[in-house]
């Protein structure tokens, strides 16, 4: 299994040691780590140079070689810090320069057949509107399978968690990717609806442009071909 995991932030928080320690449940996996903004500091600039050509994007280097990974990866794993109620800003900037990927757009069809967990943490509340601005993005993406996992920490930093909510973590953690194991990664209906509605929009260009469009030609979804089929 190949794992790669997505760090909203720097530091080595709460957030980032819960991801850790999913992701070593997985003992056959090669897993591939990267820190925002470390990896990626830079915002969305709104040139929409990506709709005509995506390696026109001033960023596209930087964003490109994680979003390579992803691609290559079964399971992918976010973690974020809750700020002010929201994810945090590098992860927002990093969903922003992707956005090419949605399905309005040119949406991979890799991703169709991934799974992924989306974890945040707090001192107080927040986390679920944190994890919504990621799990928006995901679904968007064609991702099927996607779990959650938020918990008030009721501290600032990992080290200052109590040993008892650490365990109960230890555990969560365990269970979730017993969950994560067995589960299987096939688009539902939710997600066929959206393609539908989306392919029907390039079919009557009425989507972003000739390039948008082209790009479905080419893999087949004008026709008979979808991106959850062998």
């Amino acid at each position: 299994m190949r794992i790669t995991v997505i760090n909203g932030q720097n530091h080595k928080g709460s957030s980032y040691h819960i991801g850790r320690i999913l992701a070593e449940q997985f003992s056959d996996a090669k897993i591939s780590e990267f820190f925002l903004p470390r990896d990626l500091n830079h915002f969305c600039l709104g040139c929409y140079s990506c709709i005509e050509n995506e390696e026109k994007c001033p960023h596209y280097s930087e964003k490109r070689a994680i979003m390579e990974r992803i691609e290559a990866s079964d399971l992918l794993i976010f973690t974020t810090p809750t700020y002010c109620m929201r994810a945090s800003a590098p992860m927002k900037a990093f969903i922003d320069l992707n956005f090419i990927n949605w399905m309005a757009h040119r949406p991979q069809k890799c991703m169709f057949s991934k799974k992924a967990v989306v974890i945040s943490t707090a001192a107080g509340a927040g986390t679920k509107s944190a994890m919504k601005d990621i799990t928006t993005a995901l679904f968007y993406w064609g991702v099927p399978y996607v779990k959650t996992y938020g918990i008030s920490v009721q501290a600032a930093c990992w080290e200052d968690v109590k040993e008892n909510k650490k365990q109960k973590i230890s555990s969560d953690m365990v269970k979730l990717a017993s969950k994560v194991k067995k589960a299987k990664a096939k688009a539902g209906l939710k997600t066929k609806g959206i393609f539908s509605v989306m392919r029907l929009m390039q079919v009557k260009n009425m989507g972003s442009g000739e390039a948008d469009r082209s790009y479905w030609e080419k893999q087949g979804w004008l026709g008979k071909g979808r991106p959850w089929k062998e």
